[in-house]
């Protein structure tokens, strides 16, 4: 059989390559070497991660917030983690069937099994049987894994990854979390709030480092009143397991070695690219030091024909940007001159409050030398944050203090997730400050926080503050 793209991987890179390949015209195949479509995201991802943080959050809420807002609960609250976790798969599976309908309403040919290069136009795939396909173009959509750290086994029972945080049978008592970025801080959350004690361990010398220290110096904040315990500059050396106990040895600092221990140890040192079984030798094709794919400016590969997109290639570790790179890539193929604009793709941390920038930070445009003005706006300030009980948190604008052009938004609040788009779409429009400042925002609403940010950054003229 001959095909004309055949995408290699389901995640949400490769499903909406496949997509708008098919949209374009194109006979599209796809290669899936799980039972299920949907890649890591939708099926140990940010699909399931994101549906635990939510009942997560209705169990803290009860047990914290009802009898403020008048609903008082008779008898105790408790958690029926068995309920979570099944109402978890209920979304996970329903996100996963949606894939499945959108392969068959784009005649997509789905082949379930390993795909791996025989040469750069045939494909073998193999799965409860072995076939052969031939393909014009084909896109590596292989995603990434978990990473690991030398001295630490994980054995997936008391020393795990996301993937076992995400079907836990009981809600640890104390949680060690070694790295204190995205996800394990969002892991972390969700046990948190069951009851667990909960230690990060990081490398550097904050958590999320790589956003705006504004962001992570206020999440710190609000995570130490959740009860978290926070160790900067530690390296791990060690982690082992006793019968029910975890123990995490770590160099602090001083060159001091330091002993932690729990009953579960969460591994969360980011992901490494993902090309095992592909076969990329039978093309030429070699990885960097970090095992991903090199690509040019089109995201083709040095082997033309075959295009590389998602966790594979450089660049953030996202759903979203691996969706952008999929059209992307679907466009060049079928002749169009698409772009990405990289700067303005925005990272979140599903924590509550939520985290979530867009451009650059502060520190990045002081490194570049770059003349420019910010401006802040506290969340406790807005009446929709009083009325809700979500006063944590801030909005801060970053513009050229010539122009005014806003260069990077950062914020941490309720809803800061679905916030965020409205400085892409400011950014997108090289809006500045005042053009936000001057537009109307509904009262009372979360968003008025980024006009009044947008106010501050422009003479100081913030009304609520």
């Amino acid at each position: 059989m001959k095909y004309d793209v055949t995408v290699i991987g389901s995640g949400p890179g490769g499903y909406v390559a496949a997509i708008r390949c098919a949209q374009l015209g194109l006979k599209t195949a796809i290669i899936e070497k799980y039972s299920t479509l949907g890649g890591t995201c939708l099926n140990v991802g940010c699909i399931p991660s994101k549906a635990l943080l939510d009942s997560s959050e209705h169990y803290h809420n009860a047990v914290h917030n009802f009898t403020t807002h008048g609903v008082d609960i008779k008898g105790e609250v408790q958690v029926n983690l068995k309920q979570m976790i099944e109402r978890k798969n209920g979304v996970v599976k329903q996100t996963c069937d949606g894939i499945d309908y959108l392969m068959k309403k784009n005649k997509i040919d789905v082949f379930q099994g390993v795909g791996s290069f025989v040469n750069k136009n045939t494909i073998k795939i193999s799965g409860e049987k072995e076939q052969t396909i031939e393909t014009d173009k084909v896109i590596i959509a292989t995603g990434s894994k978990p990473s690991t750290l030398p001295g630490i086994d994980i054995d997936k029972k008391r020393i795990i990854t996301s993937t076992e945080a995400l079907n836990m049978t009981e809600v640890p008592k104390h949680l060690i979390v070694i790295g204190g970025g995205v996800i394990g801080l969002e892991l972390g959350s969700v046990y948190a709030r069951l009851g667990a004690k909960v230690t990060v361990i990081e490398y550097s010398g904050s958590i999320i480092p790589t956003m705006d220290a504004a962001l992570g110096k206020e999440l710190q904040r609000v995570l130490r009143k959740q009860g978290f315990d926070f160790n900067f500059n530690h390296k791990v050396k060690t982690a082992t397991v006793k019968g029910k106990e975890v123990t995490v040895t770590a160099e602090n600092e001083k060159g001091e070695m330091v002993e932690f221990k729990g009953d579960y140890c969460l591994l969360s040192v980011g992901r490494r690219a993902y090309t095992s079984g592909l076969g990329l030798e039978n093309t030429g094709l070699k990885v960097d030091e970090r095992g991903r794919i090199e690509t040019d400016a089109h995201l083709e590969t040095a082997v033309k024909g075959i295009y590389a997109i998602g966790d594979v290639v450089k660049g953030a570790m996202l759903a979203h940007k691996a969706e952008e790179e999929g059209v992307f890539v679907a466009e060049i193929i079928a002749g169009q001159k698409p772009h990405i604009n990289y700067n303005l793709i925005p990272g979140v941390v599903y924590t509550w409050p939520e985290v979530a920038g867009v451009g650059q930070t502060e520190e990045e445009l002081k490194k570049e030398g770059r003349k420019i003005k910010s401006g802040s706006f506290p969340i406790r300030a807005l009446g929709r944050a009083r009325a809700s009980m979500d006063i944590d948190g801030l909005v801060k604008v970053i513009a050229d203090a010539d122009t005014d052009e806003i260069l990077g938004v950062h914020m941490i609040g309720p809803r800061a997730a679905d916030l965020i788009a409205e400085a892409v779409v400011a950014m997108e429009f090289r809006a500045s400050a005042e053009d936000i400042s001057r537009m109307s925002h509904a009262h009372p609403t979360y968003t008025e926080a980024m006009k009044e940010a947008c106010l501050a950054a422009t003479a100081n003229r913030a009304l609520h503050t």
